[in-house]
């Protein structure tokens, strides 16, 4: 049997199959199964999986339903005592498995461990660094506040906690991940590892890139979790809902945003204002940033907005040095 399950939900994914499942096979803990799920592809993915000969890969096709009923599917055929998912297209540094492993072994009472992130563009290029915050323990409160486990190709989950919070809700994508990590938080211990060991791809069609779908799906898993949780932590609900607004606002920012999408970003903003005034004095500098590039955005044409933007940070870092 395997100790470890790696479950891969793939939907047209020819660009980037073969990196990421080279990014399983390259780990340093070798004692693995790799569950693919095609999941209704209609590319030249199922052909490029066909090139790849390894024993320890399985690969399902069913028609296609979403990444969330994928994982599930590929729950349903793994082995393994611990359980982690990746994105089709995004990869692990080679030493991922056997950190994570490590780091339940040397922590029994953990049943979910994390690793740091760093994003990627679509040539493998290092975008930015994740917010690489380490937290130990009874996660709950700080999850509900931020999903600083960022992305779904992350944990390693022992199979019993999995199996007990049961599958990922296949109603919320493209939330359903944070949904998953606040049910095992409220339950389970989770222990970091403190370094970047998820490449996180962003790209213009990812499913994250959907903002509203993202605020909707965002919102009820906050909904949710604060019905179910206890009345100490019933003060952390406008702060947590002010903080997803500001992560919304900045996607919406991202790159060089249109008209529309500064829009997006200006109400996202507001409501970040409305929910806890407080950030705006916090982080005066940084959305004092932000508040003008949305302003630029919406009355300024492309060409300009980002001059624009270096002199406001610029004006912003004399004052902060006065």
């Amino acid at each position: 049997m395997p100790l470890i399950s790696v479950i891969i939900p793939v939907f047209n994914g020819e660009k980037t199959i073969k990196q990421t499942v080279n990014s399983v096979f390259s780990q340093s803990f070798t004692d693995v199964q790799l569950i693919i799920i095609n999941d209704g592809s209609t590319d030249s993915t199922l052909s490029i999986l066909s090139t790849l000969k390894d024993p320890r890969i399985q690969v399902f096709s069913y028609p296609n339903a979403g990444v969330a009923a994928s994982r599930n599917r590929g729950i349903a055929q793994a082995k393994g005592e611990y359980i982690s998912f990746l994105d089709a297209d995004d990869l692990w540094t080679a030493d991922k498995l056997e950190a994570q492993f490590k780091a339940l072994q040397d922590n029994p009472q953990a049943a979910v461990a994390y690793s740091w992130t760093d994003y990627i563009d679509e040539h493998n290029q290092f975008l930015c660094p994740g917010s690489h915050i380490t937290m130990n323990g009874d996660v709950y409160a700080k999850l509900l506040f931020k999903n600083f486990i960022e992305n779904g190709s992350n944990p390693l989950i022992q199979r019993g906690a999995l199996t007990e919070v049961g599958g990922f809700d296949e109603s919320l994508p493209p939330a359903e991940d944070w949904d998953m990590w606040l049910r095992l938080a409220a339950r389970y211990r989770f222990v970091a590892v403190p370094r970047p060991q998820i490449l996180y791809r962003m790209s213009a069609d990812s499913n994250s890139a959907n903002i509203a779908k993202m605020e909707a799906q965002g919102l009820k898993v906050l909904q949710r979790a604060f019905a179910e949780a206890p009345e100490s932590l019933q003060p952390l609900k406008k702060p947590s809902i002010a903080n997803f607004y500001q992560y919304l606002t900045f996607r919406a920012l991202e790159g060089n945003p249109s008209r529309q999408e500064n829009l997006t970003a200006a109400r996202c903003f507001w409501n970040v204002a409305i929910n806890e005034p407080a950030v705006l004095r916090r982080q005066n500098r940084l959305m004092s940033i932000v508040f003008f590039k949305i302003i630029a955005g919406l009355f300024l044409p492309p060409q300009q907005v980002r001059g624009w933007i270096k002199k406001v940070k610029a004006i912003s870092e004399n004052l902060k040095q006065t």
